[in-house]
């Protein structure tokens, strides 16, 4: 398996088919098109700029048609693609940067301000530019070069690295965890399954391609399907779904939060749609059954992270099943393990803890789908990866049907007065309140307790609430001691480029007046 020939079978079948649809730019490209150039630019690679298999090719760019043709080429000659969140500063870019040692930076025209600022620091790199038109840019590389198959991508597959991504950082400094064909073509497999994919479906990436959803999109290309990229907006979202005919897309909580609030939501056409799935962190069951009641489609959650892709399924059925009254408990629950995933719940020993629903312990995935380790560390690979099974440090209950119930991060649960509190029940008690958008809960220093409980929240558009009305709601569904003791209204709240909140920017700064960060 090589990744890099994804549109190469759907060019040979269905040569005129859209492949990408770039909503800013108003591009449109068959699959042929794409092919093509996937071929010239893997010649360019190898043959003008000198690039050999196993070198890295780094990317700085919002979702383009570029973007794709970089991250197919680089996979088909040999080289690994190392994206960059655009979101980062220098210091941050310069250190991934200097992490994955590229030997080839492509950026576009948009991010040419940091690309001089990261030239200053970053030595040992090519530079090549898109957007605008010149001697030494991506289309005139492209151009210039052969539209035969490159000698050397008969070479190169299944276990060769072909991604470096970069972690969303919610813990610390980010990682580069590296994937191979193989382990990238096991997700797709894993995602085929759960998503039941068909070739008449029209894939919106609503993500970034610098992170894991990228390869949701792929899998989509490789069924025959076209991808429409977009660089989410609610309203953009809502407009191209109805024009492009979109039936599938990935939308973490906010996502659907802010299109389901959208003013004008419904009068749009959303008709073409066949099934959302969403993640990147829990969805609160009043969420969950407000999006099944307003979009006309199928849900499923699915619960993953950059080291292993997608994990655990909760299904269509069970997302039917429970808004009927069967096993309602289940919204809460990210499912069970996907079509090519082994999982369990094990304690700090290694050792697995009951089917019982109440025995917390840490998530632990076995799969072909799971990264091959972390770029460049092999101390926290180590620690991460045991005997063949990833320790994703996310803290979960399961019950006798091998439902997983995600309670916490283990670095995001509380500890008051000794009891232990898992943040994801207080947010979702939070979320009773029909004004709530979002919520991030966490612990804060006290000298009393050790820990007291924090909350800090956006309202919807238009909604307002005071602190102590969001402490009495979620006070009614928690015992005393784990409701919110103060709470902090903000207009949004920091994430990763996943859409999971990065609750460790709201809580150090107060850890850090004791000297301390968590």
């Amino acid at each position: 398996m090589n990744i890099g020939f994804i549109p190469a079978k759907t060019a040979r079948l269905s040569p005129h088919r859209e492949a990408l649809v770039d909503v800013h730019s108003g591009r449109r490209v068959t699959f042929a098109a794409l092919d093509e150039n996937v071929r010239r630019l893997g010649n360019a690679l190898v043959g003008e700029l000198g690039l050999n298999k196993g070198d890295r090719v780094a990317i700085l760019s919002r979702n383009s048609i570029e973007y794709m043709e970089i991250y197919y080429a680089c996979a088909r000659v040999g080289m690994i693609a190392q994206p960059i969140n655009w979101r980062l500063g220098v210091e941050e870019m310069v250190r991934i940067l200097e992490n994955g040692a590229p030997s080839l930076i492509v950026f576009s025209a948009e991010y040419a301000e940091p690309a001089a600022a990261l030239q200053e620091r970053i030595s040992g790199a090519q530079w090549l530019s898109f957007g605008e038109e010149g001697p030494c840019s991506y289309e005139s590389l492209i151009a210039r070069s052969s539209p035969e198959e490159p000698a050397v991508s008969a070479q190169v597959g299944d276990e060769d690295p072909v991604l470096i991504l970069y972690t969303g950082g919610t813990t610390g400094e980010s990682k580069g965890a590296l994937h191979t064909h193989r382990s990238l073509f096991m997700g797709m497999l894993n995602q085929t399954v759960a998503e039941r994919v068909v070739p008449s479906d029209v894939y919106m990436l609503t993500g970034q391609m610098f992170h894991i959803p990228v390869a949701l999109g792929m899998n989509y290309h490789a069924h025959g399907c076209p991808m429409v990229l977009i660089n989410f907006d609610a309203r953009l979202a809502l407009e191209t779904i109805q024009r492009e005919r979109v039936s599938a897309f990935l939308g973490i909580t906010t996502m659907l939060n802010w299109m389901m609030a959208d003013e004008k939501f419904a009068e749009f056409d959303l008709s073409s749609l066949r099934n959302i799935q969403y993640g990147g962190g829990p969805m609160p069951h009043s969420v969950v059954a407000a999006a099944m009641e307003a979009f006309p489609c199928t849900l499923i959650q699915g619960y993953g992270q950059t080291e292993g892709m997608t994990m655990s399924f909760l299904s269509q059925e069970d997302h039917i099943k429970a808004i009927a009254g069967e096993h309602p408990e289940r919204l809460a629950s990210c499912g069970r393990e996907g079509f090519v995933t082994e999982i369990r719940l094990a304690d700090s020993n290694g050792h697995n803890v009951p089917r019982d629903g109440k025995t917390p312990g840490e998530i632990l995935v076995r799969s072909e789908a799971n990264m091959i380790g972390y770029w460049q560390r092999p101390d926290l690979t180590a620690q991460t990866i045991r005997e063949g099974w990833m320790w994703t440090g996310d803290i979960a209950v399961w019950d006798e049907d091998g439902y997983i119930f995600i309670v916490d991060r283990a670095k995001d649960m509380i500890i008051s007065g000794g009891e232990n509190i898992f943040s994801t029940q207080v947010e979702a008690a939070i979320h009773r309140h029909p004004g709530v958008l979002e919520s991030a809960v966490f612990g804060v220093p006290d000298d009393e307790w050790g820990e007291s409980v924090k909350a800090v929240v956006v309202m919807k558009p238009g909604e307002a609430a005071t602190e102590q009305e969001i402490i009495d709601v979620a006070a009614q569904h928690l015992a005393s001691y784990q409701k919110p003791r103060s709470v902090d209204f903000v207009d949004s709240l920091p994430k990763a480029p996943t859409g999971k909140i990065l609750k460790r920017q709201l809580r150090d700064p107060y850890w850090q007046e004791q000297g301390k960060s968590i």
